[in-house]
């Protein structure tokens, strides 16, 4: 997810990002389930999720609102194993649907950032992408500056809880939630962590202590890929912010204090990690003046 790019997208996802929703093409209408009956509401088809110039804003946002509630309906009778498929199935909706909103309104994302007031800490939008936010908004989704003068389209901190919680098997309910927690804040912008050295040691520990309860979990190949992208950039930084100060006549490096004393930490408060044994290669690699390009390649090369 993660290294040297801008936000995240999150992790996971968007770490991620870093850390973004993954997209779907040609889900196609025919294919749901709800039973079509007599009413108006339930003979509504939602719009391809294949991105057209001819689709509306509200075209988006109103079959946003029908895919809710067809899964929260679904929700409801199904078994946790069987709501862990409608939650990734629901992932790539919502990123084709955001997708293709973003295209629509490219223009608005580009001029963003200039909407911001640094006088008075507060955005001062036009009517119409005060229009556009507010339909945004009847589906989960708001604008966030993800850094390099980008603005993106993302769905709201805390929405898939607030749809799955206790619904899913127990690791999918652990991974919902952790993300939601994580997709708060950005990760990463203009290619430097936005986050604490802190918070990211415990992303690391949170992660791998779930790879270890839940090592046979569907969801472990991505939770494996975002916790090798948090531990490079936890170990050597982001272009940005470097864990390092490099001498380049030497080509070697030494670890800036504020990263020693967070290596330290999580070596001691969690001596049998597998993220306190990287901490302590990565201080011993520094210490021994290795070059850093060579500490770079040994780290990465691993993931």
């Amino acid at each position: 997810m993660i290294k040297k790019i801008i936000a995240v997208c999150l992790l996971s996802a968007a770490v991620v990002s870093c850390k973004k929703e993954t997209a779907v093409s040609d889900t196609k209408p025919k294919n749901d389930t709800i039973a079509v009956t007599g009413t108006k509401e339930d003979q509504y088809k939602p719009i391809d999720t294949a991105c057209s110039p001819s689709y509306k804003t509200e075209d988006h946002i109103t079959s946003l609102q029908w895919y809710q509630t067809k899964i929260e309906k679904e929700l409801a009778g199904n078994s946790p194993e069987q709501n862990d498929k409608v939650y990734e199935d629901y992932l790539k909706i919502r990123g084709k649907y955001t997708e293709c909103l973003m295209g629509l309104h490219a223009d608005v994302l580009d001029k963003y950032v200039n909407y911001y007031n640094y006088d008075k800490d507060q955005y001062n939008l036009p009517d119409n992408v005060k229009k556009i936010a507010s339909e945004l908004k009847k589906a989960n989704l708001e604008f966030r500056e993800v850094g390099e003068g980008m603005t993106e389209i993302w769905t709201v901190p805390g929405y898939y809880s607030s749809l799955f919680k206790n619904k899913v098997t127990q690791d999918y309910d652990v991974y919902i939630s952790q993300t939601d927690k994580e997709s708060e804040t950005n990760y990463a912008a203009d290619a430097g962590l936005m986050i604490t050295w802190e918070q990211l040691g415990d992303r690391l520990i949170f992660w791998e202590n779930f790879m270890n309860k839940y090592p046979d979990s569907k969801l472990i190949k991505r939770v494996k890929q975002d916790y090798q992208y948090y531990l490079s950039d936890y170990l050597l930084g982001m272009d940005n912010t470097p864990t390092y100060e490099r001498d380049h006549d030497k080509g070697t490096g030494k670890l800036n204090d504020e990263n020693r004393a967070e290596f330290n930490r999580i070596i001691k408060k969690y001596p049998n990690s597998g993220t306190a044994k990287k901490a302590k290669e990565i201080i011993l690699l520094f210490d021994a003046q290795m070059p850093v390009d060579q500490i770079d390649e040994k780290i990465n090369g691993e993931r």
